[in-house]
């Protein structure tokens, strides 16, 4: 009867018994999962921290500005004072000369010659052109040769008049031949006048053909060249004189302003009138009111005023637009603030006010008239209050602020920035003096020594090798420059040998270290396989 088969038994064909059977491992499915719990746990932190980081901001912008975490405000603050501020009235104006001529021929001719040149001033009655004199000379010779003749017809009638009363005292001739003759004499006296004033007037238009300057101004730029005929009729005429010195301007304001500025007016008083650039930044002159207009315009309802200046300098231009400031008059003991303090709300105007708390409060003010960068203040602040100028934009009310001052800056002397140099990289103290700051810090123990062996020992050894060279030419250097001239050569070559050895042992020693080949540690041992 055959047996059931049983299992092999796992041993070796001598009868001994086989190595165990292992079952495979799963570690790498921990290593999975424990990777998976900590991206897990990283990413809900992340989130946790973003949440409470927007919490914190949402708090402090509910909170206000300077409340916050964050601190005082700084913000720059001016105390209110007492003190004078000008009342002005400011309007647009163009600066006009007094005078301008534009001057023309009064004779016809041609232009021979020009006496000025463009731009120049030029005094009244001064020689600017001259134009061909000769027709005029022509006719002035004519005119002087009819009233020579006809002088001498006079002269001849008063003869006969005479014979003819001695002729009629005697009886010998009728009275009406008297009374002919001497009516032939007052005719004749009649066109000896007339050939006076022919003469006069040819001796005029001779002296036209001179043309001087009617004013003392400033020439502009010719007209005619010479060479060509000039009339009388020309529309642009010869050249234009404008009076610079003293100068006039015209300017408006606006028609609410009459009944203060009429009451300066009524008074006598020379208002002082202020011509500024376009940015309002430079004064250029200073005059006085001259004049007022009779009519307000009704399209702009503004009022001409007219002002005239000393100009001595040029400092005005004829047609120049300038910003111009009348003075109505001063007041005297206002709370006066600066302009940039002052803010528009929905309430009206109100500016920032520094308690003693150091929080700011909103005040709300009623202002007077301005004057440049300054306003007073009819209703509000007391001189001495704290009222803020910079920093406006981050302020609420009650936030804590602290009071700063405005960088100014000072140019240095010698014209640089003003900045302190700083040393660079080899400047300032020398490489021998450097070193242990560069090393160790100040008042530290000295490091121990470190074995032969050791890398940094190595790198150290390297170093003042290849430090050693430049001493010692430095070194030959000197004694070369101490040795007499007279030296025997034999110690000269000796010196010069021992250098030369010298520096072969440095780059042999130079040559023989190599940087540790792969695989091996920094001391040259092998790593362990």
């Amino acid at each position: 009867m055959s047996e059931s088969s049983l299992p092999s038994d796992p041993t070796t064909p001598d009868g001994s018994a086989g190595p165990p059977t292992r079952k495979p491992t799963r570690g790498w499915l921990w290593f999975v999962l424990i990777a998976a719990l900590g991206l897990a746990g990283y990413y809900f932190y992340d989130r946790q921290q973003a949440q409470t980081l927007a919490a914190k901001k949402e708090a402090a912008s509910k909170k206000g500005f300077g409340k916050g975490t964050g601190g005082p405000t700084p913000v720059v603050a001016v105390p209110a004072r007492k003190g004078s501020i000008n009342v002005y009235l400011d309007g647009l104006g163009t600066v006009t000369p007094l005078r301008t001529v534009t001057v023309r021929s009064r004779v016809e001719g041609q232009l021979m010659r020009v006496h000025f040149e463009e731009g120049e001033r030029v005094t009244q009655g001064q020689l600017l052109a001259e134009i061909d004199p000769r027709p005029f000379q022509v006719m002035l010779q004519q005119a002087e040769g009819q009233f020579a003749r006809d002088q001498a017809l006079l002269a001849n009638a008063r003869l006969d008049v005479e014979r003819y009363r001695t002729l009629l005292a005697q009886d010998s001739i009728a009275k009406q031949q008297v009374d002919a003759q001497e009516a032939l004499v007052r005719q004749y006296e009649g066109i000896v006048q007339s050939d006076q004033g022919q003469v006069d007037n040819a001796r005029l238009q001779l002296t036209y053909a001179r043309i001087t300057a009617p004013i003392t101004g400033r020439v502009g730029l010719r007209q005619v060249d010479p060479g060509n005929i000039v009339r009388g009729s020309d529309a642009n005429g010869i050249v234009v004189i404008t009076q610079l010195a003293p100068i006039g301007l015209l300017f408006t304001v606006p028609q609410d302003s009459l009944p203060a500025l009429m009451k300066r007016v009524r008074a006598d008083e020379r208002l002082p009138v202020e011509a500024w650039d376009r940015e309002q930044k430079t004064r250029l002159a200073q005059g006085s009111l001259v004049a007022v207009d009779n009519l307000v315009d009704v399209a702009t309802g503004t009022i001409k005023l007219k002002a005239r200046f000393r100009n001595e300098h040029d400092e005005l231009f004829p047609n120049q637009f300038v910003n111009v400031r009348l003075k109505l008059e001063t007041l005297e003991d206002q709370t006066v603030i600066a302009q940039s303090a002052v803010q528009r709300g929905g309430r009206g105007l109100f500016v920032y006010v520094v308690k003693d708390d150091m929080t700011v409060s909103a005040r709300p003010v009623a202002l007077g008239p301005a004057d440049g960068s300054r306003v007073a203040v009819v209703k509000g602040i007391e001189p001495g209050e704290q009222v803020v100028v910079d920093g406006i934009d981050r302020l609420r009310e009650g936030t804590r602020v602290s009071l700063a001052k405005r960088p100014e800056f000072k140019p240095s002397v010698d014209g640089s920035s003003g900045r302190k140099k700083g040393k660079g990289k080899g400047k300032g103290k020398p490489a021998a003096d450097a070193a242990p700051s560069e090393s160790a810090p100040a008042g530290s123990a000295p490091r121990a020594a470190e074995p032969a062996g050791t890398p940094s020992a190595a790198r150290g050894s390297a170093a003042s090798t290849e430090a050693s060279p430049p001493a010692a030419a430095v070194e030959r250097g000197k004694s070369e420059r101490s040795r007499p001239a007279d030296a025997p050569a034999a110690e000269r070559s000796a010196e010069k040998s021992s250098a030369e050895t010298f520096s072969e042992d440095a780059s042999t020693k130079k040559r023989r270290r190599k940087p540790p080949a792969q695989g091996q540690d920094g001391a040259g041992a092998s790593a362990p396989q």
